[in-house]
């Protein structure tokens, strides 16, 4: 009797000593791989499309980020996962729980990225911002934009979506699928043509479209800001007379190509773009216009400006008269230029 209660108590302690001791170890694996100062460095983690929770977690073990690939798919059983982890970067460090990385990953709180589109880029130029960013494929965003089935999806009726993407700041994940890039841009828009553009668009008979595509002109046009009501007024006033916007943008925007200098034969280029040869306003937006220059389109300065010419220092010179306009044409363009001309047969020793 005194035997079999002996085995018994050894047993019982056994079991015990297991149970602490497996205890012990899944405490250990459950701890942080570093504890205590100093913080350790964070990393950033790039979890593949379509990975498994097993190979989730045989990726932080193989970063040193977790002490047990087994504990940590255990601990997520605990969590009922039975679904992929979102893929993309985490931002994680050795001093994290399993508890809190697995929270992380759950959570979907990846690693995002600002990118920044600026005022007056063409879909192409986006496309670039994008690729290098490496946010989203390109390929397929530059399919999408020019989809109209896809087009149509978001509400608007359209050949492409140039000049419906917004330019300014957004955050996006590496691998952010094209279609929802896209569509934060044009939720961009959207944020800014509020009611009182709507109403004022309203009233002067003009639809999304066309002020979108004057807007993008007007940003074109000029850099200055304090000079966009103006240039709004020199369009506005010659389409209503009947007029041609005559606009240098347009026309680079409808070349196949462009060296950088805008040449007297690409006047005379047969395109929907040439605003030389063709009255009104272009088919549609060369580019993706601002906030200001939106406000511009439908808030045109008062006057009766219907030209232009650059004073070769990032502003215009404004006339009223053809008169006055080749005056201003003679100094700001024909004498800047002699002069220029002058100087480089001076510099050169001729």
């Amino acid at each position: 009797m005194m035997q079999k209660k002996a085995i018994m108590g050894l047993a019982l302690a056994a079991v015990m000593f297991a149970a602490l001791a497996g205890y012990l170890v899944l405490r250990w694996a459950q701890s942080p791989v570093a504890s205590g100062p100093p913080k350790p460095p964070s990393h950033i983690v790039l979890i593949p499309e379509g990975s498994t929770f097993q190979q989730v977690a045989a990726l932080l073990k193989n970063e040193q980020l977790i002490r047990s690939r087994s504990a940590f798919v255990l601990l997520g059983k605990t969590r009922d996962i039975d679904r992929k982890i979102r893929p993309g970067e985490y931002e994680l460090d050795a001093g994290m729980s399993p508890q809190d990385i697995l929270t992380k990953l759950l959570a979907g709180r990846v690693v995002l990225h600002p990118v920044t589109i600026p005022e007056g880029y063409s879909l192409t130029q986006i496309a670039e911002v994008l690729a290098a960013q490496q946010v989203t494929d390109t390929k397929e965003f530059t399919k999408l934009v020019r989809d109209r089935t896809f087009i149509s999806t978001l509400g608007i009726e359209a050949d492409s979506l140039e000049g419906y993407l917004f330019p300014e700041t957004y955050s996006f994940a590496k691998g952010t699928k094209a279609r929802e890039v896209i569509k934060a841009m044009v939720d961009g828009l959207h944020r800014v043509w509020g009611t009182e553009l709507q109403e004022q668009a309203a009233r002067m008979k003009m639809s999304l479209h066309q002020v979108l595509t004057l807007a993008s002109v007007i940003e074109k046009e000029t850099g200055a800001k304090h000079e966009r009501e103006l240039i709004a007024a020199v369009f506005h006033n010659r389409l209503r007379k009947k007029i041609p916007l005559q606009s240098d943008p347009t026309v680079i925007y409808g070349l196949p190509a462009f060296d950088g200098n805008i040449h007297k034969r690409d006047l005379s280029v047969m395109s929907p773009y040439n605003t030389y040869r063709v009255q009104g306003l272009p088919p549609g937006p060369i580019a993706s216009p601002g906030a200001h220059s939106l406000r511009a389109a439908l808030f045109p300065a008062q006057a009766s400006y219907l030209y232009f010419v650059s004073r070769n220092d990032g502003t215009h010179q404004f006339s009223s008269t053809l008169a006055e306009h080749n005056q201003a044409v003679e100094k700001y363009q024909k004498q800047y230029f002699r002069k220029r001309a002058r100087g480089n047969l001076v510099a050169h020793g001729a």
